[in-house]
C-alpha cells in the first residue's frame, strides 16, 4: 500500500503553479447523473453564476438516455462498456442532451443570475468529428472530436455569456454522438484552458482516507492496480485521462464544495516536464 504523501510532489507543484498565475477559463464538466438531481443543478447554477471569467459547461445525459430509447422502442447496448449509437440511440441522445438537459441546466443558470445558452457542438459547427474506431467492435454513429471552434466559444465568454454544450457533434455526414468527457478534454484545450473540472457527488480521489491532491497517469494506473482506487471512482478517473488524452494540461475530481480550488488534479508527466 502506497502512502499519501509518496504521490507526485512533482505533480502538487504543477497544480500550485497553475493557480499562482492569471485564472483562464474554466471548463466545468457535469456528469448526467448528477444533473438528476434537482437541488444539484440548483446549487450548481448557485455556484457558476458567480464565477469569473465565466466557465463553459459540457454535460452528460446519464440514465435519461437509455429511458428516451426504450420509449422510442429501441435497446440500450453497450461494446466494452461504451454505448452503441443506432439511429434510434442518436435520436434518444439529441432529445435528452439538446433538449431536457441543456433546458434544464439553462433554465437554472438564469434563475440564478447568470446568462446562459445552450449549444450542441453541431450548432455553428462547435465541435467537427470523424467516426470513432474501437479495437471491441463497431461503436455505431459515435465521433471522436478533431476540431473546436474556439472563436464562437471565445464571441459567447467576452459577453460573460455561459455557453451550456451538448456533446452532440458534426460528422461529415451528420450528427454524432460524443463521449462527454472526450468533448470537454477538446473544448478545453482548444480554448487552450489550464484544466477541466468534473463536478462529482465525492470530494476527490481517496488515498489512505485523505484526498490527494494531485497524481500523474501512472499514479492512477499504480493506485487502480492496488485495490486504493475502485468502484465508482474508476470511471471518474477514467474519465479523467480521456481529458488528457483530448490535450488539455490538467483535469481536477471535485465536489461541488470544492469546485473553486477543492480536489485531486492528475496531470500528465508531459505537462510536469515543461
Amino acid at each position: 500500500m502506497m502512502h499519501l504523501g509518496f504521490y507526485s510532489i512533482q505533480a502538487e507543484a504543477m497544480v500550485h503553479s497553475t493557480y499562482s498565475t492569471q485564472r483562464s477559463t474554466l471548463v466545468l464538466k457535469i456528469g448526467g447523473n448528477e444533473l438528476d438531481e434537482p437541488a444539484f443543478v440548483a446549487e450548481l447554477a448557485r455556484q457558476v453564476a458567480g464565477m469569473r471569467p465565466v466557465p463553459v459547461l459540457v454535460h452528460g445525459g446519464g440514465k435519461e438516455i437509455g429511458i428516451v430509447q426504450e420509449a422510442l422502442g429501441g435497446t440500450p447496448r453497450f461494446v466494452a462498456g461504451l454505448r452503441y449509437t443506432d439511429a434510434t440511440a442518436l435520436t434518444a441522445a439529441e432529445m435528452v442532451l439538446c433538449g431536457s438537459v441543456s433546458t434544464r441546466l439553462v433554465a437554472a443558470l438564469l434563475a440564478a443570475g447568470a446568462d446562459a445558452i445552450g449549444l450542441s457542438g453541431v450548432d455553428r459547427g462547435l465541435i467537427r468529428v470523424v467516426k470513432q474506431e474501437h479495437p471491441a467492435g463497431d461503436l455505431g454513429r459515435v465521433g471522436r472530436p478533431t476540431t473546436v471552434r474556439s472563436d464562437v466559444l471565445h464571441e459567447l465568454l467576452a459577453r460573460n455569456i455561459i455557453p451550456v454544450i451538448a456533446p452532440i457533434s458534426l460528422g461529415p455526414d451528420g450528427p454524432y454522438n460524443v463521449n462527454a468527457d472526450e468533448a470537454a478534454g477538446a473544448v478545453a484545450a482548444a480554448l487552450e484552458c489550464d484544466e477541466v473540472v468534473f463536478v462529482t457527488n465525492v470530494p476527490g480521489v481517496l488515498v489512505a482516507g485523505d484526498v490527494a491532491p494531485a497524481l500523474t497517469r501512472d499514479d492512477v494506473e499504480r493506485l487502480i492496480a492496488d485495490g486504493v482506487i475502485s468502484g465508482g471512482m474508476i470511471p471518474k478517473v477514467r474519465a479523467a485521462l480521456v481529458a488528457l488524452d483530448a490535450g488539455v494540461r490538467a483535469a481536477r475530481i471535485t465536489s461541488m464544495a470544492g469546485l473553486a480550488h477543492g480536489g485531486t488534479t492528475i496531470v500528465t508527466e508531459r505537462t510536469m516536464n515543461e
